[in-house]
């Protein structure tokens, strides 16, 4: 067959984007004016794809402020391409006022723009104006002889051996897609219910109740969620607050000087989770001052010593204690930085005995409490992890005081820069995020306390679920929270550690969390038909890629040459598509890694003559 080559990018949403920009940075380097045909294959619009789709409520926020929102490289970013700077979402949209960038965009996105502050939080249908902005951008910096063909479809099968053409099938079309090269870009996935979740759905419909398991909020159905019943919640992260916002002011309610006027259509959301609190609350200030210097104790020497001893890594014992120490070297760091008065020994004296001090040890904990009077001042990821760990009350009255309290305070401590190492402990976050993408699936654990610590609401949702608190709207269940199905009384039972004794019903209950990114459980054929062509999987379900350029790992132990994934469903899953501007970004140096190695191949496949499909 002769002609252009083919690359498949299955997925066109800001992780696709981000390898179509990374294309369009690196062609001149290594594809030259070569033809290529780049065909985009995706059910939802390209740019935002379906999470950040314009068609959604505009009451649904980004948990991220404009200014800390960016597509475009920098020289933060680990890579071996060029560097394409561009606009961050407050610059772009200060360009769009100014008449220097014109989209095409309905009224209402428009006038949110022109509303929109460098530290507000966009809608997300804003986000996704942002995002077309930038692939149309990525697009036009293509050379002349690339083209983009779109496909608005679901790819549901990949076909063809290691050293072939590969065909992508798409759902309602015959003939396939052939293609020399596929990249996955396909971001969430949705999951097929595991056992807890069939026989909750059973008892349900046994009993006429409702049960909604766990999925894109914006994309639930809640209308079987009465006004006035009890609904519990089982989730206390962003999917609950997308939840709690549908069913308050997405019902007619609303928000006046901190008191929730009721509509009343509103549901009673009893909610509750392992740890029973919501997500800390985003950080309300900005950086002042040099940036901590990171990595330090867990840096690329240190995962190279990890990945050079025999037997698998253990998270608790072989990451845990270096990244509890990487984050207070990030702490105290900028502690004596920007508050020396609230420590007690010389700064170079405890740096030197931090450095060597072993990690987790007894030695490590004293030295801390002696230079560090205050213990709101040290770092305790034990009681950020678990706040109500041995906490009791003796009624769910009480509880709901002591979590309005708690949320109070770190709605306070979260807004105030005399507690700046906390953002340093953010920046500490980030950095151990990208060095983790190296080692592979290491488990839940740290996605759960990332997303937990650093990936939370903004401030004013939670100023608001402290008004549906204090309206009888939300009502809070406690830490530990598990549900029982009452066959007798045909009822959904939640009990909690926190309120020992007590219980709530109700006729309904909502899994307020996103689907598991599980080979096993994925309702994605086109990824369960990966995994039964050889693709290896890990314990956690999730796909084996190469971390260096994201090539498909299959069970012999070799990459496969032709196939590519990025995203929250592989072992290289990084903090977010996109991130703040001058954190690094680790999704974008692997974009750049896979485009690289995309461009080499097809470039050398170019230079001989192809087979025929």
């Amino acid at each position: 067959m002769s002609g252009a080559p083919v690359l498949v990018v299955v997925g066109g949403g800001p992780r696709g984007t981000g390898v179509l920009e990374r294309i369009a940075a690196n062609a001149a380097e290594l594809y030259g004016d070569r033809p290529l045909d780049i065909h985009l294959v995706d059910p939802y619009p390209p740019g935002g794809g379906r999470i950040w789709r314009q068609d959604q409520s505009p009451l649904l926020w980004m948990n991220s402020m404009a200014e800390d929102v960016t597509m475009f490289t920098d020289e933060t970013v680990q890579l071996d391409g060029p560097v394409s700077p561009g606009p961050a979402l407050h610059t772009w949209a200060a360009d769009v006022r100014a008449g220097r960038t014109v989209i095409g965009a309905d009224p209402g996105i428009l006038e949110e723009i022109h509303r929109l502050g460098d530290q507000d939080f966009p809608s997300r249908r804003l986000q996704s104006a942002y995002l077309r902005w930038v692939y149309e951008r990525a697009v036009a910096a293509l050379p002349p002889g690339i083209t983009v063909h779109e496909h608005t479809g679901l790819a549901h099968r990949v076909s063809g051996p290691r050293d072939g053409r590969q065909h992508v099938w798409l759902r309602g079309r015959a003939e396939p897609i052939a293609a020399d090269l596929v990249v996955l870009t396909v971001g969430h996935l949705d999951a097929e219910p595991d056992t807890e979740q069939r026989e909750f759905t059973a008892f349900a419909e046994r009993h006429e109740l409702t049960y909604l398991p766990p999925d894109f909020t914006a994309d639930t159905d809640l209308t079987d969620l009465p006004a006035g019943e009890p609904v519990i919640v089982r989730g206390f992260g962003l999917a609950f607050i997308d939840l709690m916002v549908l069913l308050t002011e997405g019902r007619g309610g609303r928000h006046e000087n901190g008191v929730y006027l009721p509509s009343g259509q509103e549901p009673v959301l009893y909610v509750g989770s392992r740890r029973g609190v919501p997500y800390h609350s985003k950080i309300g200030y900005a950086w002042q001052g040099e940036h901590p210097a990171l990595p330090h104790h867990f840096g690329p020497a240190q995962v190279e010593e990890i990945l050079g001893r025999p037997g698998p890594v253990d998270f608790r014992r072989d990451l845990w204690p270096l990244i509890a120490k990487e984050l207070g070297q990030a702490h105290y760091r900028r502690l004596y930085a920007a508050h020396p008065e609230r420590t007690a020994v010389a700064r170079h004296d405890f740096e030197e005995k931090y450095a060597v001090a072993e990690p987790g040890s007894p030695e490590l904990a004293a030295l801390v409490a002696s230079a560090v009077p205050d213990p709101a001042d040290r770092l305790d990821l034990d009681a950020l992890d678990r706040p109500l760990d041995g906490v009791r009350h003796d009624s769910y009255d009480d509880l709901q005081d002591g979590l309005r309290a708690y949320i109070t305070a770190d709605l306070e401590r979260r807004h105030d820069p005399r507690h700046s190492p906390d953002l340093a402990v953010f920046l500490g976050l980030l950095s151990v995020y990208a060095q983790l993408t190296r080692l592979g699936d290491t488990g839940n654990h740290w996605h759960g306390f990332f997303s937990y610590l650093a990936s939370g609401p903004p401030g004013p949702r939670l100023r608001q679920l402290l008004a549906l608190s204090r309206a009888g709207v939300v009502r809070f269940l406690g830490a530990d929270t598990t549900v029982d199905a009452d066959e007798e009384q045909g009822v959904f039972r939640a009990r909690s550690a926190t309120v020992p004794g007590a219980h709530t019903e109700a006729r309904a209950l909502v899994e307020a969390r996103l689907p598991d990114p599980s080979l096993r459980n994925t309702r994605s054929t086109l990824l369960r038909g990966l995994h039964e062509d050889g693709a290896a999987g890990t314990g956690t379900g999730l796909l084996s890629v190469d971390p260096a350029d994201g090539r498909v790992l299959y069970r012999d132990g070799l990459p496969h040459p032709r196939r590519f994934a990025l995203g929250p469903y592989t072992t290289a899953r990084s903090s977010g598509a996109f991130t703040r501007p001058r954190t690094g970004g680790p999704a974008f140096g692997q974009n750049d890694a896979t485009a690289r190695t995309a461009l080499a191949f097809l470039r050398d496949l170019s230079c001989r003559d192809r087979l025929t499909a």
